[in-house]
């Protein structure tokens, strides 16, 4: 069941980077050729939404069937000091919970905005403010 869920974790990840990216240049886009914020945005920035947490629903489960997790029990915060299992069970989990909060915030702000402008401007801040920090805490190395 882990290889299973690892192997789904890291292909729906593409597909998050992917709608993260088009989320964030379309709000930037929209920002600043200030057109009408429309169905077909809502749509694109939702899925951006919808994606990343289905995202973090796997990631929650492989967090605790993953053999990392083992270690936990074994190191303590001896985990701290190796810097691959400080990544897998401490930095990966929580700066990208931190990105996917920032991912709702956008999507929660821009529904409170009558002024397209101001849609695009959260969404387009909050999306690439958590693209950026998931981009950052990805494990290049053994992706995939």
């Amino acid at each position: 069941m882990y290889g299973i869920l690892k192997t789904i974790h890291s292909y729906w990840s593409f597909l998050v980077l992917f709608i993260l990216i088009i989320a964030s240049f379309n709000a930037f886009i929209g920002r600043f050729t200030s057109r009408e914020f429309r169905s077909k945005d809502l749509r694109i920035s939702l899925f951006g939404l919808i994606f990343s947490h289905i995202q973090l629903v796997i990631g929650i489960v492989l967090y605790f069937i993953t053999p990392w997790f083992n270690q936990w029990s074994e190191l303590g915060m001896g985990v701290m000091k190796n810097n691959e299992s400080r990544l897998y069970l401490v930095e990966h989990p929580i700066i990208n919970i931190l990105a996917i909060i920032l991912i709702t915030m956008g999507w929660s702000m821009h529904k409170r905005q009558s002024d397209s402008s101001k849609k695009f401007l959260r969404i387009a801040l909050f999306y690439s403010l958590g693209l950026l920090l998931v981009l950052s805490r990805i494990p290049w190395n053994t992706w995939i």
